[in-house]
């Protein structure tokens, strides 16, 4: 008999139900049929007896392959089952698995007895192994730590432990999609999803709906203020309940921000105390109006989703949720398997998890990243999917993925210098063109969207106030 200890070193029996495993057993013995009930969500790993293991997993093996599983054709695979010697031999013992059955039925049933108890064995496995753990701490996993690894394991069988989704009719899938298509007959012309506050990219994407959006772009583009300041302060203004994670900038970095943003007043006049009574006036009537937007920033460095995720499930209870921004993605940090078997194995995990999570809440997740430095060596450097960093995962989970450029930015850098060789003429010509080139790019950046799963692609211009960090859209008349 298997025994688990405790704390008091009292051992006790693990959760398991003999009963159970041989009634769903012989039921499957009896009536083939039977299997269809379990075969989603049941594993030979689940029954506690390992000769019950076995035995499931020959009648898993031989109905998959469509043939018939019963004490005759499985007589020869058991006869000298070493685990069931003391039953009178494994042939003996398949026929009293079908005598002592009352009725199939109830399969499904004993199903979900047999996976609770291994679920519950498991749980217990987790707690002991966060005991010892407690108790011989490693000098390099802190208690914080600690927690994030136990959650994490937590939430894997958790995952192990979940139904699976039903099987959705063509019937049910199209009433769904249909339902969804009345509502934006409705409100034809309306934002259906949480808005960016940028008129040009809502008609784009239709607002934000639940999925997993990816913004990326190069240091200085200006992601964070359009994430964390443009699209966060408009969702709250809309009502949305904004949740965001900044693992760059405290949270009193980026709330300087949104004063600036209300204000005019930007951030390094604010933090040299550069304002006019007047404009401290302006400041705390900011202040006032901000204070009750709905949200909330948690500025926690190295977050992790299993964070994420304790986080947002109490925010929703105290506050709802309507959108999860994350800045960003190469700043936070995975289970330390996943962190040792390098970037890209990190990355994955993270963008999977983060899916999870839109799932979970039905909310859209904003997850900022950075991209490969090898694009300043292009001529045009406006970013492509290729610039992702350990692109493979983002490209596949993102549902909408966008990128952030500005040309100014790069025109600001290449002021052109006379050449040795060149006339002044030449030179004229050449800074004038460069001339033109800034004043058409002053304050303009591209969102540019490269997938949009359910929707089209292409580039939106908007305006971009620099003191202000802040994005608006683009005057049509200028």
């Amino acid at each position: 008999m298997n025994h688990i200890g405790n704390p008091g070193h009292i051992e006790r029996t693990p959760p398991h139900n003999e009963e159970a495993e041989q009634a769903l057993l012989g039921a499957i013995l009896i009536n083939n049929k039977a299997y269809e009930k379990v075969s989603e969500f049941l594993r030979p790993e689940h029954f506690y007896d390992p000769a019950h293991q076995r035995i499931f997993a020959a009648i898993s093996e031989e109905v998959e392959a469509g043939r018939k599983a019963d004490p005759v054709t499985l007589r020869d695979r058991f006869a000298s089952d070493a685990d069931l010697a003391g039953d009178g031999g494994g042939a003996a013992y398949l026929v009293r698995l079908v005598a002592n059955v009352v009725t199939v039925v109830n399969a499904r049933d004993y199903g979900e007895i047999i996976r609770d108890t291994f679920l519950r064995r498991q749980l217990i496995e987790v707690g002991f192994d966060l005991v010892n753990t407690g108790y011989q701490p490693d000098p390099d996993m802190r208690a914080g730590k600690l927690i994030e690894e136990a959650e994490s394991q937590l939430f894997a069988l958790g995952d192990h432990g979940s139904a699976l989704r039903p099987v959705m009719s063509s019937a049910d899938g199209v009433a769904a999609a249909m339902e969804a298509n009345e509502r934006a007959w409705k409100n034809k012309g309306q934002v259906l999803g949480v808005t960016t506050g940028l008129v040009d990219l809502d008609r784009k994407l239709g607002g934000l709906l639940p999925g997993l959006y990816v913004l990326g772009a190069r240091p200085s583009m200006g992601k964070s203020g359009l994430g964390l300041n443009t699209i966060m302060l408009a969702a709250a203004k809309a009502g949305h309940s904004v949740l965001a994670f900044s693992t760059e900038m405290a949270t009193e970095k980026v709330s300087r921000r949104h004063l600036a943003a209300e204000t005019g007043i930007s951030s390094d006049r604010q933090t040299q105390g550069d304002f006019s009574e007047g404009e401290w006036l302006a400041l705390m009537d900011a202040q006032q109006a901000l204070g009750t937007l709905p949200l909330h920033i948690d500025d926690t460095p190295g977050v992790t989703v299993p964070h994420i995720r304790r986080v947002a499930r109490r925010h929703k209870r105290r506050h709802g949720l309507g959108l999860i921004i994350v800045d960003h993605l190469h700043r936070m940090r995975a289970s330390k398997r996943a962190e040792d078997q390098g970037e890209t194995a990190k990355i994955t995990e993270i963008t999977s998890a983060l899916c999870s999570i839109w799932k979970e809440f039905g909310v859209p997740v904003l997850l900022l990243c950075q991209l490969n430095r090898d694009l300043e060596r292009r001529e045009d450097k406006r970013p492509n999917m290729a610039d992702l960093r350990q692109s493979g995962s983002i490209e596949q989970d993102g549902d909408v993925i966008m990128f952030l450029y500005r040309d100014e930015y790069y025109l600001a850098r290449e002021e052109p210098a006379k050449r040795a060789d060149e006339t002044e003429e030449k030179y004229n010509e050449r800074y004038e063109r460069w001339c033109k080139r800034s004043e058409e790019a002053r304050n303009v950046a591209e969102i540019i969207i490269e997938k949009n799963r359910d929707g089209p692609i292409g580039t939106v211009k908007v305006f971009f106030d620099g003191p202000r960090t802040l994005f608006s859209n683009l005057d049509r008349g200028e």
